[in-house]
């Protein structure tokens, strides 16, 4: 299978007076995995659709291999679009579900007719190649058991590898997938992801997919495309994006599970004053606004109360998470703060108990009023 890039250059979108997609500009590398990540209503399906075709966008465009696609129909755009619902023929077997794109591309409207379609010069051949085809298919989903069964009779993890199949069986250039594990509960999510993840690596089809579900984008995915309010607001390898967030709506969409803020005055010099504290944070050198200090709870420590540069908490409350523990505690600065410890630390806290805080000022991110962050260089890892 051809891998192609997939090129979206400043492609807006308006629906009466909003605006869903503003500027949007993207490229995935032949043969690359990229996701669109972000809240429901961001924008992420629109797009995905004007890029198969299903919709046009007001302004930009979308190319393929240096091909622009913007007056090309759907059908001959040579894309495949795995949808959330899964949209399989309910009267058909999974055999023919994945038989279906193949039969109407390849065989006319007469050799479609039964018994005697089949018979006809060219026609046994193409069956012949469709049936081949299909087969390779199901057997690379492992399907081959239900090729006989209706959708109504599949599981849900079933249904979607028929959905899968469906669209692998054309060779496209180009995969689009729409939250295709959205309808599966959590286990069979896993095990279908592993799945996708192990296609991927076998066909190296270039692939955009969207999700809102962050565990399932850094599974997945070589980079990941975070949208808000219809733009992309950066694009990263998974473990850069959760290390160094270029803003702060970004740093909160990915805390695992919490992100620590707390509003702060102009630093001098790059020292943020916190209570009785002083914390140098390299974001924020040569600034003098305002903005918020984050962390995440891996990166602060409870430490003796007395120690120098702490500052003060209480703890409030500690919940567990298998050998980790979250431990909420009040801080002096009236804010509360949240820190990842192990359990069996956790185990020797007591509640109103009074601690020192201290944060990792070279794992903490200064975000200016505006939320958009000088970023550097890092030499550690997350």
């Amino acid at each position: 299978m051809a891998a192609l890039d997939l090129h979206i250059d400043t492609i807006s979108k308006r629906y009466d007076a909003t605006d869903v997609l503003r500027d949007v500009s993207l490229r995935v590398a032949q043969g690359e995995f990229v996701t669109l990540l972000g809240p429901s209503g961001c924008g992420k399906s629109t797009l995905l659709r004007i890029i198969a075709g299903l919709e046009r966008a007001d302004r930009g465009h979308v190319g393929i291999g240096g091909r622009r696609l913007d007056a090309v129909a759907p059908k001959d755009r040579d894309l495949a679009f795995v949808f959330q619902s899964y949209a399989l023929y309910p009267h058909l077997s999974a055999y023919d579900n994945i038989a279906a794109p193949l039969i109407m591309r390849e065989l006319t409207s007469v050799e479609r007719l039964p018994v005697i379609g089949a018979l006809l010069p060219g026609a046994v051949q193409r069956n012949r190649s469709i049936d081949e085809r299909v087969r390779q298919t199901s057997a690379l989903l492992k399907l081959d058991a239900v090729l006989d069964r209706r959708p109504a009779a599949l599981s849900g993890g079933q249904r979607q590898r028929v959905a899968l199949g469906r669209a692998m069986v054309r060779k496209p250039k180009i995969f689009l997938m729409d939250e295709p594990l959205a309808n599966l509960d959590a286990a069979l999510r896993i095990h279908t992801r592993s799945e996708i993840a192990r296609l991927h690596k076998e066909m190296g089809t270039t692939t955009l997919f969207v999700t809102h579900d962050q565990a399932e984008a850094a599974a997945l995915s070589d980079r990941i495309a975070i949208m808000f309010g219809g733009e992309i607001r950066q694009v990263a390898k998974p473990a850069d994006l959760y290390r160094d967030p270029a803003d702060l709506d970004v740093a909160r969409f990915l805390a695992q599970p919490f992100l620590n803020e707390l509003a702060v005055t102009g630093p001098i010099g790059g020292g943020l004053t916190v209570g009785n504290s002083r914390i140098i944070i390299r974001d924020a050198l040569g600034s003098r606004e305002g903005g918020t200090l984050a962390f995440r709870p891996e990166h602060a420590s409870l430490v003796c109360p007395d120690q120098p540069g702490a500052l003060q908490v209480q703890v409030a409350r500690i919940e567990y998470a298998g050998t980790d523990a979250y431990v909420f505690a009040d801080a002096e600065v009236g804010a509360q703060f949240v820190i990842r410890i192990t359990a069996e630390r956790a185990q020797s806290l007591r509640g109103g108990e009074s601690l020192g805080l201290d944060i990792d000022s070279e794992k903490a991110w200064f975000f200016p009023s505006n939320g958009s962050r000088q970023r550097r260089d890092h030499s550690w890892a997350a």
